[in-house]
């Protein structure tokens, strides 16, 4: 056991590890666009321990065009190493002028320079990144001569001049921002235990729960044999093993952009996969047993003086990657963190961190199991066979995302007709609480089964469909909020904000097998408040569910790392990147969210 500790983790230390210099490229990533007033933002994002000199930092507009720059303003140098620099990263509003002969539009280049170091002790050579920009001259002030004293003004001078002094400005982020910031910034030990909470968070999401059963029916198939302690030791190989994957996997999309756990969610691995836990329910139910060969148990007992963990470890571990694949705002804060800075270590402590506080829960129910788990007999045969349907309904559960609805209800609906048979539905000397349990559920699964004959998509609301349908003579008032266009590339994505420019747009990142993303359609979407509201935007969903090449580069754009992801663009097409919204949200915060835009 204690091996198999050490193994994950020096397996988690080997992945984590990072080169000790950043290219230059990955050090300082520029930035500039022109907003609706004909300002320049720009921004430098650097990443951690990286610093940039104020004196070398210069924002220039070339002369000729007519326009030249009136004012900067932006955030104040700080002293380091006796040197003027900025530690984080740098942003400016750069207000344009014109000359008064100056009409229509102009097209102006503008140009960004910078030089910074490592505290590692590395010195980047100067860089500069040339901008062309569409002016349009109306909106611009007339300078006060013809031709202005400076017309490329650099950070040092404008900070030196009462008529061009910088001025602090507040940039408003996102959520999944502040919490790379959060980790830049913040000290180890608080980093760790704020993901740690943010994964107890996690762990009451629909992303967690199918794994409730899965860590129960590895305890219950232990037999009597099982002990509390054997039980806790159990869960937690269980639980270490999947913060490894979770780990992995986003280390590896975070530096990479691969997204490990959506490339799982193919076809034929979610069909294998749910095939395994139907082989777990039949041995659940007493078809057969499912064991390693004994010449394999006796190999791993003489070594161990345990058998077991290695299974319970590789479940743990494709569970993460297969039964669980959310996107929420922590776990993008952190692989937005390491794609900035390459920073793996410190970002896969918080993802480890994190992976385990969403694995407690887990634990939990683990040792609780095994500590109440009934003694050999008939209570032993029902137990086995609950977990066993538990495993069947996980199998259907994941079948959902590449089955058609109707076959994934007509499943459900024979599960609970054959179940609620077994608990004792037309057995009179069945217990009263056990029969009315079977009953409720034959009656439910039975309507299921009559929704499916009758066309219904509802697994609340099966029969639905008998509900007469009242026509009236005035005109009829669609209740639904306007429907999303579907793009699968940038290139489809471009043509319609072409199209739509002017308008507000949203953009809803979406996948089959994305568990919060149909909560977020079926709750969140289906509210009349929200309706309404939404109908003011462009709806727009990327559609990543195949995972193609394509979908890849859409999604690096935008720098998602996995749906649910809503972004929002202003009247220009451009990215509102505080607006962001990672993961699942309530209707009342959502619509919160959009009056605000």
């Amino acid at each position: 056991m204690k091996k198999l500790l050490l193994l994950l983790f020096t397996s988690s230390i080997i992945v984590l590890a990072s080169p000790k210099f950043l290219m230059p490229e990955e050090a300082f990533i520029p930035e500039a666009k022109i907003n609706s007033e004909m300002q320049i933002e720009a921004t430098l994002h650097i990443a951690k321990d990286i610093y940039v000199y104020e004196q070398q930092l210069k924002l220039e507009v070339k002369e000729g065009s007519g326009v030249s720059i009136a004012k900067i303003d932006g955030p104040k140098s700080v002293e380091h190493h006796e040197e003027k620099v900025f530690l984080e990263s740098p942003s400016f509003i750069i207000t344009l002028q014109k000359e008064a002969d100056v009409t229509g539009s102009k097209n102006i280049e503008f140009s960004f320079s910078y030089q910074g170091c490592s505290e590692k002790g590395l010195c980047y050579e100067p860089l500069t990144k040339i901008y062309n920009f569409d002016i349009e001259t109306a909106k611009l002030s007339v300078s006060s001569s013809k031709k202005p004293e400076l017309k490329s003004l650099n950070v040092k001078k404008l900070q030196t001049q009462k008529t061009n002094e910088v001025k602090p400005l507040k940039e408003e982020k996102s959520e999944t921002d502040a919490i790379a910031d959060t980790i830049k910034s913040g000290n180890i030990f608080i980093i760790l235990l704020t993901f740690l909470g943010f994964g107890l968070l996690l762990s009451l999401t629909p992303c967690v729960f199918p794994m409730i059963p899965i860590i129960s029916g590895v305890i219950i198939s232990q037999g009597d044999a099982i002990t509390t302690k054997k039980a806790f030791v159990l869960s937690l190989v269980y639980v270490l093993a999947m913060a490894v994957a979770y780990t992995i996997a986003g280390v590896l999309a975070g530096l990479f952009g691969a997204n490990l756990q959506a490339a799982l969610q193919t076809p034929w691995v979610i069909y294998s996969f749910s095939g395994v836990f139907i082989a777990l329910a039949l041995s659940m139910f007493g078809f057969y047993e499912l064991k390693l060969p004994d010449s394999l148990v006796a190999k791993v007992s003489a070594s161990q003086h345990h058998s077991g963990y290695i299974g319970v470890a590789i479940m743990g571990f494709l569970s993460a990657l297969i039964v669980g694949p959310c996107v929420a705002a922590p776990l993008a804060g952190a692989l937005v963190y390491i794609g900035q800075t390459g920073d793996a270590v410190l970002g896969g402590m918080a993802l480890f961190s994190m992976s385990v506080g969403m694995g407690i829960p887990l634990i939990i129910v683990g040792v609780s199991a095994g500590k109440f788990m009934p003694k050999p007999g008939a209570w032993m045969t029902m137990v086995s066979a609950i977990f066993g349907v538990m495993m069947l309904f996980v199998a259907v559960w994941m079948l959902e995302r590449v089955a058609d609805v109707y076959i994934t209800m007509l499943l459900y609906s024979m599960i609970g007709i054959g179940f609620a048979i077994y608990l004792g539905t037309f057995d009179k000397d069945s217990h009263i609480f056990k029969r009315s349990v079977a009953v409720i559920m034959f009656i439910y699964s039975v309507a299921l089964f009559i929704g499916v004959l009758g066309g219904s998509k509802s697994m609340l609301m099966p029969l639905s469909f008998l509900k007469p349908q009242v026509v009236s003579t005035a005109s009829k008032v669609e209740s639904r909020h306007a429907e999303f266009v579907r793009i699968t590339s940038i290139a489809e994505l471009d043509e319609l904000l072409s199209k739509h420019k002017g308008k507000k747009i949203m953009l809803d990142f979406y996948a089959d097998w994305c568990t919060s993303c149909k909560e977020l359609e079926e709750v969140t979407f289906a509210d009349e408040n929200v309706k309404n509201k939404m109908d003011e935007f462009v709806l727009i969903q990327a559609d990543v569910t195949d995972n193609k090449q394509e979908q890849k580069d859409l999604s690096k754009k935008y720098g998602v790392f996995g749906p649910p992801a809503i972004l929002f663009f202003d009247e220009n097409s451009e990215v509102i990147k505080s607006k962001t919204i990672i993961g699942f949200m309530e209707p009342q915060e959502f619509l919160a969210h959009l009056n605000k835009l």
